[in-house]
């Protein structure tokens, strides 16, 4: 049987990145392959809504960093329309948390220093992919590696210019868990005039 906690407005802290790092900290100890992973929602210049995975690399009072191509879907809506939203859900913890806010493109400096802590085949494939653009086959695909393999032969891979980082600044957490009868507890953290207020919602 499942033991159920209790997630109260007494019990987290004050502040939301506090308790964003209390409880990922526990999950990245807990085994699970792709501890990081997060969905992304971002929306166009109209409204439509796209959500996909992605990988937190980062994280800190400033807000949560993910790293993709420029040229892809996700990064031309957030062009158009920098609000954005988080969701980290884990399931074998028993809890969400979900993080709204405002996102915007880091420096290139920024992200050229990441790039070059990245695996050397992900970074040929980070030129290789046109992403979000249609391709013929994945021949093309493998063709592109290949091509910019042999290009990059016997020397450092530079970060492609269509290539960033982005962070996304919170403005409201949520933070949920798991109780019987569905009476879930959910938390969240509102920012107003810089302070971080706690309410409880309904589940």
């Amino acid at each position: 049987m499942t033991e159920f906690k209790e997630l109260s407005e007494k019990n987290v802290d004050p502040d939301p990145f506090v308790q964003f790092d209390i409880w990922y900290r526990e999950r990245l100890a807990s085994g699970v392959a792709v501890p990081s992973s997060v969905s992304l929602g971002t929306a166009s210049s109209r409204g439509q809504v796209s959500v996909r995975t992605v990988l937190l690399k980062d994280y800190n009072n400033s807000g949560f960093i993910f790293f993709t191509n420029t040229n892809s879907k996700k990064a031309m809506q957030l062009s158009a329309n920098p609000l954005s939203a988080l969701l980290f859900f884990w399931p074998e913890k028993e809890r969400q948390i979900r993080i709204e806010g405002t996102t915007s493109l880091l420096s290139d400096e920024a992200a050229s220093a990441y790039f070059a802590t990245r695996p050397r085949e992900s970074q040929i494939g980070a030129w290789a992919s046109e992403q979000s653009s249609v391709i013929p086959d994945r021949k093309h695909l493998v063709q592109r590696y290949e091509l910019y393999k042999h290009l990059f032969e016997d020397k450092a891979v530079e970060k492609p210019p269509h290539w960033g980082g982005y962070r996304l600044e919170p403005s409201w957490f949520e933070f949920w868990e798991n109780r019987e009868f569905r009476l879930h507890d959910r938390i969240c953290y509102s920012k107003k005039k810089n302070i971080w207020i706690i309410e409880r919602l309904a589940p």
